[in-house]
């Protein structure tokens, strides 16, 4: 087996496992579970796998990381947008009543 076919399979099978959390999160607009902080450090570790693909010119690395990256900027902005959304309901919730 040629190492570019071993890398285009990991590649698939690494990006394939980010569609169901992101296909989940789209439908039900619930990351409360998420933390950031899981997201940006992933999204900085795809971004320096694909500028190391770009160095020693391996397309396996380049094509996957890329497509990662942009499941996983999907993930950052719904997870921004929840966030949004879960401050803004609590702003627009009454205070608590105090039988005083």
């Amino acid at each position: 087996m040629k190492p570019e076919l071993l890398g285009y399979i990991g590649g698939a099978l690494t990006t394939i496992s980010f569609l169901p959390q992101v296909v989940k999160s789209l439908r039900t607009r619930h990351m409360g579970d998420f933390n950031i902080l899981f997201i940006l450090l992933m999204l900085a570790g795809l971004v320096l796998w694909t500028v190391y693909g770009f160095m020693l010119g391996q397309l396996p690395l380049i094509v996957a990381n890329a497509v990662t990256i942009a499941l996983n900027l999907v993930l950052l902005w719904l997870k921004l947008d929840d966030t949004a959304r879960r401050r803004k309901h609590r702003k627009l919730q009454p205070p608590p009543k105090t039988n005083i």
